[in-house]
């Protein structure tokens, strides 16, 4: 979820699981909810470079970046800016041998560097620990043959796209096209081409929007939930494109409408992402499956949704039946489709990123968030891409059946 005005003034200074994790500032992500980690020693800024998981499925991935300008459409928190512009990274399982081209990065040197002030964390880390992490996507690689399903990713509210890179990139592995989607003024920054080959960063101006809600926290939420569904607004819009037919001269590699099954779309998300995708759910009847990792229902799932298989995975602090966030079981009462309520042990707000995965490299933890980033990543993962199989393949998972011996930390839930 995202604090409200009330929670924020009540905590300081939260530095969670990783050098990525946000400390309390104006429309920060929640953390976990403790006061300050433990930070790795100034050594720690001198570790070896930092790496993401192989991911686990039988294919290789490659990964394509389009920039996407909805002319239908002006930007909600810019409008004077014109058209709303969005980022995508686009993971596909590619073909194995060849030349797939070079790995591709995973922060261009601008975005690290406005990720890690937002997140007040410059002083103690060098954008460059950032910008050496590299996928395990190649950048020109060939698309594997035939048609695939297609999940659309959003990540939360400030947080670029690519903290939720492990997570696209093991969907890709197992057969999956994956969009992950950067919504233009709504993270710390993100790089968008410009004219002449050169590039615009676009900062986080929702944040000061909602920030500056009136009305105190049912201001900030009313707010918070139309900018959910302006992301499920996104989330169509992504479809639509990748869907279609490719523009000529659009600057696009593949013609990504031939590697998409359309009868088997999904939306998923972290935080305000997942509500977004829970939204998008309902909003769009081409999307058969939505999951929602520990997001705030700040819009609640529209009714023509409430019937579509629903994954809600969340943090046991803060996500089970009796914890603050009336939201959950108020929505889980309102879906009468194949719905899922987990909770994860030892687990904070950013346990569904990349962010303890990098962290954990550091020797960095959090008392009240003591999962590690391995445990994480697989825990994740795991429920993820055993919920879309399901649901987007007719593929059975016993991990969607009730508890499991193997992962001790996840709990259902049925209120």
């Amino acid at each position: 979820m995202i604090r409200t005005r009330a929670q924020r003034n009540a905590v300081t200074a939260l530095l969670t699981l990783s050098l990525l994790t946000p400390a309390v500032a104006a429309c920060a992500e929640e953390g976990s909810g403790s006061p300050s980690a433990r930070h790795a020693s100034s050594s720690a800024t001198e570790a070896a470079a930092l790496s993401l998981p192989r991911p686990s499925g039988p294919y290789e991935t490659g990964r394509d970046t389009l920039h996407l300008v909805d002319d239908k459409r002006r930007d909600p928190w810019v409008p004077s800016a014109g058209p709303r512009e969005l980022m995508v990274s686009v993971f596909y399982p590619a073909r194995r041998g060849g030349d797939n081209g070079d790995r591709a990065p995973y922060l261009a040197t601008k975005e690290a560097e406005l990720l890690l002030k937002g997140q007040k964390l410059d002083k103690l880390y060098e954008a460059q620990q950032l910008t050496s992490v590299r996928t395990n996507a190649r950048s020109d690689a060939r698309p594997a043959r035939g048609r695939h399903p297609l999940v659309v990713l959003s990540p939360g509210f400030t947080l670029h796209r690519a903290t939720l890179t492990t997570l696209a990139e093991t969907l890709a592995s197992h057969g999956y096209l994956v969009a992950l989607v950067d919504h233009a003024y709504e993270s710390f920054g993100t790089e968008f081409p410009g004219g002449n080959d050169s590039s615009r960063i676009r900062t986080c101006v929702a944040c000061e929007k909602v920030e500056e809600a009136p009305n105190g926290d049912a201001g900030e939420k009313q707010m918070l939930a139309k900018a959910a569904r302006n992301r499920a607004a996104d989330i169509s819009f992504v479809v639509d494109e990748l869907t279609g037919r490719s523009r000529p001269g659009d600057g696009r590699r593949h013609d990504y409408a031939a590697l998409i099954d359309t009868r088997r779309i999904g939306a998923a998300g972290h935080s305000l992402g997942g509500n977004a995708a829970a939204v998008a759910v309902g909003t769009d009847h081409r999307i058969r499956a939505a999951a929602n990792l520990d997001g705030t229902f700040f819009a609640p799932v529209p009714p023509a949704g409430t019937g579509r298989p629903v994954l809600m995975l969340g943090t046991r602090k803060g996500h089970n039946p009796r914890a603050e966030d009336a939201t959950w079981p108020r929505q889980w009462h309102r879906l009468h489709g194949w719905k899922r309520w987990l909770t994860v042990a030892d687990s904070g707000h950013l346990t569904f990123t990349d962010l303890p995965i990098l962290g954990g490299q550091l020797n960095m933890t959090d008392p009240s968030a003591p999962l590690s980033g391995k445990r994480s990543g697989e825990i994740t993962t795991g429920y993820v891409t055993a919920f879309f199989d399901k649901h987007l393949r007719d593929r059975h998972s016993p991990l969607l059946d009730g508890p499991s011996k193997a992962d001790p930390e996840v709990a259902f839930h049925s209120p």
